[in-house]
């Protein structure tokens, strides 16, 4: 059976799978809709959190990313990784103890204030929709390749399967689907993984097949990452494990977007409304610990499967003839994600530092997208090549997708990949969908607009409402701003510079105001959002030199959240006093049950 074979067979399964799930765990109620019923066990909230939190970003896009940028990737695990081990001790028991169904509901009970709360559903729609244009790109992406259909096409099939166990069952039927989807995500991940770590070094475990000689290949007997640092050298790239090299970010840069990932994961509505979902602040804390040794599994072999890649890549392309393409070069050429313009008429791919011709091959029409890279040379390429060598450009979301191709693993491999990547995207999706539609039906909808709304009518319109978001979805799935990872940093920057201040004094200041917590949110957002959307849109061009402090739209999130910090405390110290109801109630979240 060939590639596209067993990618219908897997994926078809996997799909059945989630929607037989789905149809299982169907509620009826508004408390099985938002939050579970609060009865799922602990270590399954683990594998679905655990699901929920790895997007498309970190099973697609991250070990892409580190693979390109080599020590500066680094900064997406330090990022996301310390961020959840911030939000599994310093927020997540708290908010279960608080007891409340969503983030913006914590807003407006904590800050006594329903403008607080519409601040913050305007602020939790913002960031999910942003975060999950991410994972629909990202299904597209998978798509495209293996069912060869175009990435728009396969953003819709997307659309249509996220949406029907986000109506049919909400949280219940989400929690458990994602559970199933930790298992299809991880078992794709690490099998290739331990596949192709035998390959190049004989070490069955590749976090330690990281650190080993290769046996293979004209570096044979060299340890992996001096072979990679001198296949960097002499192609011209900073060396991959060089600190702060010349050509990459700066130490402020990378700082920043640590700090903004870090703070971004402890505030992301759609991983906070999970600990929400167990029996009890201790069951939520225990469910940290396993989301928490879920996460670590995948998120250690990333470096691994991203050295993997950049190591086939190179030694599989450079100097190669382009007639003499490998077959997976050909594949994915159909998709856009990888093309080829020769510069010097020699007929060899030559890869460099810089890009291969301006703008991106996967911008193009949708005719144009169809189209092979010898057509795109008189629309697109004429004339505009780039003043370098480079002469290949790779889309970075492809290289743990097309690994297992680029080392010749067998079809079944390929496609169990394929139908990881997937679930990693739907599942978020899924969360991220049931926040704006839990933000709109009881947020909005329920606490402010109708409060006599009876519960069948609240389910009513959180499905109708999780109908629609999936439709914007899709929208930016097909119009994205950027790398499935670059599109889910600018998520996490937005609630970085939003909802973790607001969160942190809520929890730890019994003197923050409502005043004081609404100007903080307010201003961070509306900083960092229009920071964001001035470099990325009025100014795509822009480079360090252009960045305030020479921090990139991915880690303005860090001075956005220091700006919220700033305003909500100092506008808190000339606003009355919280009342003492609610000055008592924060006093006793932080006492243990028993004091």
């Amino acid at each position: 059976m060939d590639i596209q074979g067993w990618t219908y067979l897997i994926i078809g399964l996997s799909f059945a799978l989630y929607v037989a799930v789905a149809v299982i765990a169907r509620v009826r109620s508004t408390a099985g809709f938002y939050v579970a019923g609060q009865g799922v066990p602990a270590v399954l909230n683990g594998m679905a959190t655990s699901a929920d939190w790895m997007s498309a970003a970190s099973f697609i896009s991250m070990a892409g990313l580190i693979s390109f940028m080599g020590y500066d990737g680094s900064v997406y695990l330090i990022g996301w990784t310390g961020g959840y081990v911030l939000l599994a001790l310093l927020l997540a028991p708290y908010l279960r103890k608080f007891g409340r169904f969503t983030v913006p509901d914590f807003m407006g009970d904590r800050y006594y204030s329903n403008i607080a709360r519409v601040v913050g559903v305007i602020c939790a729609i913002f960031v999910s929709f942003t975060y999950v244009g991410g994972q629909m790109r990202g299904v597209g992406i998978v798509f495209s390749r293996f069912l060869e259909v175009d990435i728009n096409t396969g953003v819709v099939i997307g659309m249509a399967i996220v949406l029907v166990y986000t109506i049919l069952g909400g949280m219940k039927s989400i929690t458990y689907t994602q559970t199933a989807q930790y298992l299809v995500l991880i078992v794709a991940y690490l099998i290739p993984a331990i596949a192709i770590s035998v390959q190049l070094t004989g070490n069955p475990i590749p976090q330690l097949g990281f650190g080993s000689r290769l046996e293979t290949g004209e570096n044979a007997g060299v340890f992996l990452l001096e072979a990679i640092d001198q296949i960097h050298r002499d192609l011209g790239f900073p060396e991959y494990t060089g600190a702060f090299a010349e050509g990459g970010k700066s130490r402020v840069d990378i700082l920043a977007i640590a700090l903004a990932l870090m703070a971004g994961t402890a505030g992301l509505p759609h991983v906070i409304i999970r600990f929400y979902t167990v029996r009890s602040v201790h069951a939520a804390r225990w469910s940290a610990f396993w989301a928490l040794l879920f996460i670590g599994i995948l998120y250690t072999t990333a470096p691994a499967v991203a050295a993997f890649a950049r190591v086939n890549l190179v030694q599989t392309l450079h100097e190669r003839a382009y007639d003499e393409r490998p077959q997976w070069f050909k594949t994915w050429e159909q998709t856009g994600l990888i093309a080829w313009l020769d510069k010097n008429n020699d007929g060899l791919i030559q890869y460099g530092p810089g890009a291969a011709f301006v703008g991106n091959p996967t911008r193009l029409s949708d005719d144009e997208v169809t189209m092979r890279l010898g057509a795109w040379g008189e629309p697109l390429l004429a004339n505009e090549a780039t003043e370098n060598d480079n002469e290949l450009f790779v889309d970075r979301d492809i290289m743990v997708l097309a690994n297992p191709e680029i080392a010749n693993l067998p079809a079944w491999v390929v496609a169990l990949v394929a139908a990881g990547g997937l679930a990693a995207a739907l599942s978020t999706a899924a969360g991220l969908l049931l926040v704006i539609s839990s933000s709109l039906s009881h947020d909005l909808g329920k606490k402010i607009f109708y409060p006599a709304m009876s519960e069948r009518s609240e389910l009513r319109w959180a499905r109708v409402a999780a109908g629609v978001a999936v439709i914007i979805a899709g929208y930016l799935g097909i119009n994205p701003p950027g790398f499935v990872a670059q599109v889910v940093a600018f998520a996490f920057g937005l609630a970085a510079s939003s909802f973790f201040p607001a969160i942190v004094l809520g929890i730890f200041s019994k003197r923050t105001t409502r005043e004081g917590a609404i100007a903080g949110m307010v201003a961070g957002f509306l900083f960092t959002g229009g920071y964001i959307f001035y470099f990325k849109t009025i100014v795509p061009a822009s480079t360090a030199e252009d960045w305030w402090f020479g921090i990139s739209p991915e880690g303005i999130g860090t001075l956005g959240m220091a700006l919220n910090f700033a305003v909500a405390i100092v506008v808190s110290r000339f606003t009355a006093p919280p009342p003492p109801k609610i000055q008592e109630e924060i006093r006793r979240l932080r006492l243990p049950d028993e004091v």
